[in-house]
């Protein structure tokens, strides 16, 4: 069975800011996929805990594929078999304003229900391909 794919008519954006969201999807290890809507796609990142609404608590983000816009609000189980087997949730969403964007470094102040305030994303040598980033809330 194959994971029915989001459609991009079915996605009715409700601002005109940017958009976020963090899906909770536990899949063979739990992990929360964060994405941030730019470029016309969701620049999408798996971060192995859950994002900390902290200062200074850093946590590991490897860069995955870009989404479609319409996986903001994808929500469901995907079925065995298929990659990402497992249920999906969205655990944060809402829009952002775009402070830096550099090769090595995003900040970002975030405006949702539970993650709010800059944040910042930063590459590391970590991982194939230089996918590893940084994932923290900066100090206000």
């Amino acid at each position: 069975m194959k994971t029915p794919e989001p459609q991009a008519s079915d996605f009715k954006k409700s601002s005109d800011k940017p958009i976020f969201v963090v899906q909770r999807h536990d899949a063979r290890n739990l992990h929360y996929d964060f994405r941030l809507e730019m470029d016309g796609v969701l620049k999408s990142w798996a971060v192995p805990k859950q994002p900390s609404k902290e200062a200074g608590t850093k946590r590991l983000a490897i860069q995955t594929e870009d989404h479609p816009l319409a996986y903001a609000d994808f929500e469901g189980e995907i079925p065995v078999g298929e990659y990402g087997a497992g249920k999906v949730e969205i655990w944060d969403r809402g829009t952002f304003q775009l402070l830096k964007r550099e090769d090595k470094e995003i900040v970002v102040t975030l405006e949702g229900e539970e993650l709010k305030g800059d944040y910042v994303l930063i590459r590391t040598k970590y991982g194939k391909g230089e996918k590893g980033w940084l994932f923290f809330k900066r100090a206000d």
